[in-house]
C-alpha cells in the first residue's frame, strides 16, 4: 500500500495518456551540453536506473548547501567587515564546482539513460522536474557565499529577490506547459549552470577576494553585476517568451484553450507564498531575514517546491490545478502574528516550526507520490526490472 493516497484515479488515468513534449532551442544546450551528454551516458551501465542519476545529482546540491551553511551560516565569511567569521576554506569552492558540474550532468543524462534502457515513464519526468523545483533556490544561495554581504556584496534581501525571480522562471515554464501542452525549456538555465561552475572554479584558483572590485564604466560591484545579469535573464530570456508562447497557443488554438481564470489558476499559490514571505522579510520587527537568511531561504524554496510539484502533476495528467496549497494557511497565521505582535525571538522559533513542517510534509508527499506511481505503472523507482530488454 502507498504511504498516503495523494493521486486520485483521474490523475493516474491522465498519466496513462501522457506524452512528453518539450522544445529546447538553447544554443548552449544543443551545441555544447547535448553532444557532451550523449557521450557521457554511454559510460553509464545499463542497469543504473535514470531516477538514481536524478536523485544523485540532487544530493550533490544538498551537500554544497550543507557545507556552505556550516562554514558560512550568515553570509559573512567573504566580508572584510566581519573578521569574526573566518573565510571559507578554499577546497570548498573546488568541491562546489565539481558537485555543481556533476549535478547538472546527471540531470542532463537521466532522460537519455531512460530512453537508452527503455525505462521511460511519467514518473521519471515528475521525479526530475520535482527535484529541480526544490533545487532552484540552491543556485543563487550557493553563489552568494562567494560575495557575501558587506563591501562589494549585496544584502540578503536582494539575494532573496533574485531567488524568488529564479523560482518564478521555473513556475512560469510549467504554467506555460499547463496552458500550451509543451515545455519550452528556458535558455537561462544552462547558461546559469555553466556560469556557476566557472565562478566556483575561478574562486578556487584565485580566492574569493578576486571578485572584490568595481567594474569600470558600470561603476557597480561584481556581485551587483551578477544580480543585474539575473534580472536580464528573467526579463530578457524567460518571461517575454513564456507570455508569447501562451498568447500564440490561444491565437492559433493549439493549446488547452482554458478560460482566463482557469489559465491563471496555477500561479495563485506561488504568488500568495511569495507575497506572504516578502511581507514577513520586509516588515519583520525582529528582522527575520537578516538574522536567519538561510532558514528563510530554505523554507521558501521548500514550500515553493511543493506548489510546483502539484502543478507538474496537474499539467502532466491534464487535470485541474489546485488553487491554494494547504501549506499556505499556517504561514498566513504565522506571518500575521509576527507582524502584528511583538514576538521578538519567537519569530525565529515560528520560522523553525514552519520550516520543519513544510520540509517533512513535502518529503512525505514526494515519497508517497513516487510509491503510488510505481504501483500504478508496476515499476521500481531506483532500479530497472530485469525483464526489460535493454541495449
Amino acid at each position: 500500500m502507498a504511504i498516503h493516497d495523494y493521486l486520485q484515479k483521474e490523475v493516474l488515468d491522465g498519466f496513462d495518456n501522457y506524452k512528453y513534449s518539450a522544445i529546447d532551442t538553447s544554443p548552449i544546450s544543443n551545441y555544447i551540453y547535448h553532444p557532451f551528454w550523449n557521450r557521457i551516458v554511454k559510460l553509464v551501465p545499463v542497469w543504473v536506473a535514470p531516477n538514481l542519476l536524478t536523485f544523485s545529482g540532487f544530493v550533490l546540491l544538498i551537500v554544497n548547501f550543507a557545507v556552505l551553511t556550516f562554514y558560512d551560516p550568515h553570509f559573512y565569511a567573504s566580508s572584510r567587515d566581519h573578521l569574526e567569521s573566518p573565510p571559507i576554506p578554499n577546497w570548498v569552492w573546488l568541491m562546489a564546482a565539481l558537485n555543481n558540474f556533476l549535478s547538472h550532468t546527471l540531470d542532463g543524462i537521466d532522460g537519455k539513460q531512460a530512453r537508452r534502457t527503455k525505462s521511460s515513464s511519467p514518473l521519471g519526468e515528475l521525479f526530475d522536474h520535482g527535484l529541480d523545483s526544490w533545487a532552484a533556490f540552491f543556485l543563487p544561495v550557493g553563489l552568494y557565499s562567494i560575495f557575501g554581504r558587506g563591501e562589494y556584496g549585496v544584502s540578503v534581501y536582494r539575494v532573496y529577490l533574485v531567488m524568488i525571480g529564479i523560482m518564478l522562471c521555473f513556475i512560469t515554464s510549467h504554467w506555460e506547459k499547463y496552458n500550451t501542452g509543451i515545455l519550452f525549456l528556458p535558455w537561462g538555465y544552462d547558461i546559469g549552470q555553466l556560469g556557476m561552475t566557472l565562478v566556483y572554479l575561478i574562486t578556487f584558483f584565485y580566492g574569493y577576494e578576486v571578485w572584490k572590485f568595481t567594474l569600470p564604466l558600470l561603476h557597480i560591484s561584481t556581485a551587483e553585476f551578477f544580480e543585474m545579469c539575473c534580472y536580464l535573464g528573467f526579463f530578457g530570456l524567460t518571461f517575454p517568451f513564456t507570455f508569447w508562447n501562451i498568447y500564440k497557443s490561444y491565437a492559433d488554438k493549439s493549446g488547452k484553450m482554458r478560460p482566463f481564470g482557469e489559465a491563471m489558476r496555477p500561479l495563485v499559490s506561488t504568488l500568495v507564498l511569495f507575497g506572504l514571505m516578502l511581507l514577513w522579510a520586509t516588515f519583520s520587527p525582529y528582522g527575520i531575514l537578516d538574522n536567519q537568511p538561510r532558514l528563510l531561504y530554505w523554507t521558501t524554496g521548500t514550500a515553493f517546491s511543493n506548489i510546483a510539484c502539484q502543478l507538474i502533476i496537474a499539467q502532466m495528467s491534464n487535470t485541474r490545478c489546485e488553487l491554494l496549497n494547504s501549506k499556505l494557511l499556517p504561514l498566513f497565521f504565522i506571518v500575521a502574528m509576527s507582524l502584528l505582535m511583538p514576538l521578538g525571538i519567537w519569530e525565529v522559533y515560528l520560522l523553525w516550526v514552519y520550516c520543519i513542517y513544510v520540509t517533512t510534509t513535502h518529503i512525505w508527499f514526494g515519497i508517497s507520490v513516487v510509491q503510488e506511481m510505481c504501483m500504478h505503472f508496476k515499476i521500481n523507482a531506483f532500479s530497472i526490472k530485469p525483464e526489460l530488454d535493454v541495449e
